[in-house]
């Protein structure tokens, strides 16, 4: 199977190997090679080619899977469905017992985890937090990377998740250096890191003030304290912001058309809005469009530059977002 993989003569390979570990970059699954001098080493999906130190070079090969990894599957004959968060499991299953047996077969395993839970409760409240039965280990607390960048949280104080990372990704690869980006529900900042990693000068608000001081860590964790302005609070609240921003992200489907008013009062004369929503299958993208065409409007011109089905959330329902750009 083709695999990315860091290419670097024999005699770099255990530093270089050592210094992906440390950022989680390898993919286990896969045996470095040697071949003709060179030492290939597999790369994670998570990672950001670009974000890579210079000097080193990236190719595909195709490499072998290691026969040796012990699997969740190995154990329990059948393949068990379960996220992963850093260090942490994650599954969701309504039986206790086999909810047990997926755990006890996970820390098993190969796989580099300490902790495994199991969902106790859909999100709630304001905060948008779960309950966890915690099966295996103690640690609620973890460091997740995702496309180069680390982010310290903590399942039960804050809101992350793991399947967002692709359309994470896809946004903050629309950010220009020096560009002014405002998140209206940060949390541990997974859209504010990369976008400041990109240059752009950052304000994240979030009214969970545990996920703002991870924020704050968050930005000094990967270098980036200098852009980034983390506010705790109501959006709604915050001040000298107004004709600030040239791109805005409101990630929080169900409630975000309440805080359009604010997103306009946001807005420069030509910004970018990533519009986050859940509705029915029979018109996902309607509700968004005329929501955001009631706010704007006589004072922007708006125009949908994109529309898209993040993942299915319900049955019949989808999670999209809509790229807009609102000019004066």
């Amino acid at each position: 199977m083709a695999v990315t993989c860091v290419r670097v003569p024999r005699e770099e390979g255990e530093a270089t190997r050592k210094r992906l570990a440390e950022r989680d970059a390898i993919a286990e699954e896969y045996e470095i090679t040697v071949e003709d001098g060179y030492l290939y080493i597999p790369l994670s999906e998570e990672v950001d080619r670009a974000a890579l130190e210079e000097g080193y070079e990236v190719v595909d090969r195709e490499l072998e899977r290691r026969e040796t990894q012990t699997l969740p599957a190995d154990p329990l004959g059948f393949e068990p469905s379960y996220e992963r968060l850093g260090d942490i499991a994650i599954v969701d299953e309504d039986d206790d017992e086999r909810a047990r047996e997926i755990a006890e077969a996970i820390v098993a395993s190969d796989l580099p985890v300490e902790t495994v839970v199991n969902r106790a409760s859909p999100i709630e409240g304001e905060l948008r937090v779960r309950q966890w039965d915690v099966l295996v280990g103690e640690r609620t607390e973890t460091v997740h990377r995702e496309y180069g960048s680390a982010f310290e949280l903590d399942i039960e104080e804050v809101y992350f998740s793991p399947r967002l990372a692709t359309e994470r990704h896809r946004v903050v690869e629309q950010v220009a250096a020096d560009e002014r980006f405002f998140d209206m529900f940060a949390g541990v900042g997974p859209f504010v890191i990369p976008a400041a990693k990109r240059g752009a000068d950052c304000v994240g608000v979030d009214l969970n003030e545990v996920a703002v001081e991870y924020l704050r860590r968050n930005a000094e964790r990967n270098g980036v304290a200098d852009r980034v302005t983390a506010i705790h609070g109501d959006v709604r609240d915050v001040e000298g912001f107004d004709d600030w921003a040239d791109r805005i992200v409101m990630n929080l489907p169900h409630s975000a058309d309440e805080f359009l008013e604010t997103a306009v009062a946001l807005a420069d004369e030509d910004c970018v809005v990533h519009y986050y929503d859940i509705q029915p299958d029979s018109d996902p993208f309607g509700p968004g469009e005329r929501a955001i065409r009631a706010a704007a409007e006589p004072d922007y011109e708006m125009t949908v530059e994109n529309r898209r089905t993040v993942r299915s959330y319900a049955p019949h329902e989808s999670n999209v977002c809509l790229d807009v750009r609102l000019q004066r």
